[in-house]
Parts: structure tokens; sequence; C-alpha cells
């Protein structure tokens, strides 16, 4: 694949993911105060993760938090005492980056799967700048790549290699075997990696999404915090009335006439219609969900996205 190919709308490349790290500097799923979280409302309105060590019983001073009180201790010595504690470092986090054939398809500026390696490089990068673990699982139609988490930059950059290296596979030629259960599947395989306490960040279509994605999030949710990035295509909101559309699948083409009613209404309401049961069904498992379309830079939303929520760093 050539340069000009690897221009960061179709296809991406290892350099570009890892130029984002500049872009991510001023970007947190954590906000200044914890009320503003992403993922406020979901854990007691704050991020769940980095937790509290106990580190030392000290003298209450006025100001110290009544409920760190040491009743045991203040017994014995006769005089208030204080658990005092530190906060736990590098939280592991897992990004979920879909590079299925589903995501190789754009009407305006770029493709969902060039949009969806973007948005994982960025969270990558928050993570790492927040001094968390960063890992992964990078997903196509046939397999899985796992990236164990680490703080390091040559983790970034390991799971950024593998976004980009699945990314270029993509081709309108790759034969049609797409496995309807590959997002359960890699749903299932992020369970077993993550206890507890991870942040886990699932960027995708959502394709193929159903009742056991459903299942599967809700577990995960259980005991880590997750958000949903569900990565769409303007089309699917507003489906040109006029012209032609050429729909690809592998080696499989055909060209519709969107302007025939017989073509344009059931085409239009699949897409919308699918889209809309999409995002149902991530909000019903309650995970917090941003929607990115691909008309639209990735920084730039990201940043929209966590700032309707305080996620940006002021």
């Amino acid at each position: 694949m050539n340069t000009q190919e690897l221009d960061g709308l179709v296809y991406v490349s290892l350099a570009q993911l890892m130029a984002l790290a500049f872009k991510a500097h001023d970007l947190s799923f954590l906000a200044r105060h914890p009320r503003g979280s992403i993922l406020a409302g979901n854990h007691a309105s704050r991020l769940r993760g980095r937790g509290l060590n106990f580190d030392e019983l000290r003298r209450y001073q006025p100001g110290d938090d009544l409920r760190h009180l040491d009743w045991r201790a203040s017994l014995r010595t006769g005089k208030p005492v204080v658990r005092t504690f530190t906060e736990e470092r590098d939280r592991p986090a897992l990004i979920l980056v879909d590079q299925r054939m589903s995501m190789f398809f754009g009407s305006q500026r770029s493709f969902k799967s060039a949009l969806a390696a973007e948005l994982g490089a960025l969270a990558a990068w928050m993570v790492f700048n927040a001094g968390d673990r960063v890992g992964g699982l990078v997903f196509n139609d046939q397999r899985i790549d796992s990236v164990a988490p680490l703080r390091s930059r040559k983790r970034v950059e390991a799971l950024c290699s593998r976004i980009a290296r699945q990314n270029q596979e993509l081709s309108a030629r790759n034969p049609d075997r797409e496995d309807e259960d590959q997002l359960d599947k890699v749903l299932q395989q992020c369970l077993a990696l993550a206890g507890h306490d991870h942040l886990i960040c699932i960027i995708s279509d959502f394709a193929g999404a159903g009742p056991r994605t459903l299942q599967l999030m809700r577990q995960l949710s259980a005991h880590n915090d997750v958000i949903a990035m569900q990565i769409y295509d303007p089309m699917a909101l507003n489906l040109p009335k006029n012209g032609r559309l050429l729909v690809t699948q592998g080696q499989l083409q055909v060209e519709l006439a969107v302007e025939q009613r017989q073509v344009h209404q059931p085409l239009g309401d699949f897409l919308s219609g699918r889209l809309k049961d999409v995002a149902t069904l991530l909000r019903r498992s309650q995970v917090p969900l941003m929607m990115f379309s691909t008309a639209t830079d990735a920084q730039e939303q990201l940043r929209t996205e966590l700032g309707k929520l305080g996620g940006v760093r002021q």
C-alpha cells in the first residue's frame, strides 16, 4: 500500500495514530470535578477505578473526613485518629476497536473503520496521559488481536500498530466471511480479561448487536466502567433523494437508483431504523453512549462529547 492511500480517511498509518498524542493531551475521560465525569451517574457519580490504598493512622486534624475516623484506634488512644489513604495508580484500560467489513464504508469525509482507528488511538493516548495502563482488543471478521494493559509508550505503539495493520487489511475484495457473533466473541474475551475496575472503551458500529450483546455489556459494566462509542455514517440519517448509490460487499457491487420510491423508502427505513435500534439497545445496557459521525473530525467530536459531560480539562 503506497503512502497516498494512507490518507487517514480510508486507510490509516501507524505514524498518523502515534501523532495523535498531541491532539489528546487536553482530553480526559475524567473531569476536573467528579460529577462532570463522562461516567457520572453510572457509578455513584464518579469514575470507578483508581481506588484508595490504606496509608497510615494519624491524629485527627480539622477538615479531615469524619468517615475516615478509626473508632478502635481512637478509643484505644483516647484521641481521635483517622485512617489516611493514597490514591491507587496505574489503572488498566482496554480499548476495543472494530475493523470488520461492516466498518469499511463512508459516504462523507472518512470511512467508519478509519474514524474508529483514530478514536481508538485518541482513547489510548488519553489513558496513557492519565498515568494508566493501556491495552486493548482489535478485531475484524476473522480474528481478534489482544494487547495486554501496560503503562508504556511502547504499549500504546503496539496497540496502534495492530489497529493500523487490521485497518490496512480491509478491502472491497475481501471474501464475504462475516461472523455474525464476532462482536459477542470480542466482548466475551474482554470479560475474561477484565476482572474488575477496568476502563473499557468499545469503538464500533455495533453491527450484529443483539440480546447476547446486551447481556455481555451489562456483565462488563457490573464491575468495570464501560463507554460505548457508536460509529455511524450520515447516510443512515439522511439518504440522498436523487442519483445512484453504489453498495459494495466484498466482490459484490450493486448500483441502486435511490430516487425510486421502492428503493429509497425501504433503504432509508432500514438504515435509520438499524441505527436507532442499536442505540436503543446500548442505552438499555446502561452503558454511557457517545455517537460519532464519519462526516466530522474525530478529535472535534470527542472534544464535544466529553465537553457535554465535563471531560475536557480547562
